[in-house]
């Protein structure tokens, strides 16, 4: 997925941030990735970023911290489908003129195994007044596409699924429930990172800009986010995230996140 501009050369980061919010800029990001060309600027998921800080007593020995991911994960070996089901956040406008953003995904990999990610999600973007949302594709540590062919709006429930079928093989599909509209990525003997298939994930992430360095955008309240129907495949078996190891995301030594995990559920909500 494309966090870019309509022309060769960006003027001004600002400029051009703002510019993104209109239509023929997003209608140029969405040509230039079905020609699978790159601009100055790229949306992209990195595997989760490990935090040294020490929180607070908890019932909760599960519990991690890094600074871009939040959510839950498993560990182990064999997984090969991730599926989970969010309903857009309602974000609020911001007086900032600088941008915020955020995304929810379901992925296979990018904990114990940093060698590959097969994700698909949804993203969210906040300037001034100005809210919108994306459905993405990812294999990393290629960049992140957008879908076409699908609107997503705040309060739609978004049915998430990726599928390896070999470690260099697989799908990402991204369902609108509420529009009825799915869309369908498929990758095939990917030669730029294989999977281990040792994590399943649902994460709410902070990702990364990249420009000629890459830098974790600035986070978004996005309140609470809540992937239902969570589960996975492990070795042939259905699994729930109920045995998870727990992420939130802590930045200059302030936890910003607070996530739990259910049988059937994880959640996530902004501190």
């Amino acid at each position: 997925m494309k966090f870019t501009s309509a022309i060769s050369i960006l003027l001004c980061a600002e400029a051009a941030l703002a510019a993104r919010f209109t239509e023929k800029r997003r209608e140029s990001r969405i040509a230039r990735q079905q020609q699978n060309k790159r601009g100055d600027i790229t949306r992209r998921s990195t595997p989760m970023i490990k935090s040294d800080y020490v929180g607070e007593a908890s019932n909760n020995t599960f519990v991690e911290y890094s600074s871009n991911w939040a959510g839950a994960v498993l560990i182990g070996t064999g997984y090969t489908s991730v599926t989970g089901t969010v309903v857009v956040p309602t974000l609020s406008s911001s007086s900032s003129k600088t941008e915020s953003a955020g995304a929810a995904w379901v992925g296979i990999d990018g904990d114990t195994c940093e060698t590959a990610i097969l994700q698909t999600g949804i993203d969210w973007y906040v300037e001034g007044s100005a809210v919108s949302f994306d459905a993405w594709y990812e294999w990393y540590p290629d960049y992140s596409y957008d879908f076409s062919g699908i609107t997503i709006s705040a309060g739609d429930s978004i049915k998430m699924t990726v599928t390896a079928t070999s470690k260099t093989s697989g799908s990402a599909t991204i369902e609108n429930e509420t529009t009825g509209v799915t869309v369908t990525e498929t990758f095939t003997d990917v030669t730029d990172g294989s999977l281990c298939e040792y994590n399943a994930e649902w994460i709410v992430e902070d990702f990364e800009e990249c420009g000629s360095t890459c830098e974790l955008v600035p986070f978004a309240d996005f309140g609470t986010v809540t992937f239902t129907s969570a589960s996975a495949t492990k070795s042939g078996t259905t699994v729930t995230p109920a045995d998870a190891t727990i992420i939130d995301i802590e930045q200059s030594n302030k936890v910003i996140t607070s996530c739990s995990a259910s049988s059937s559920e994880v959640t996530c909500t902004y501190e």
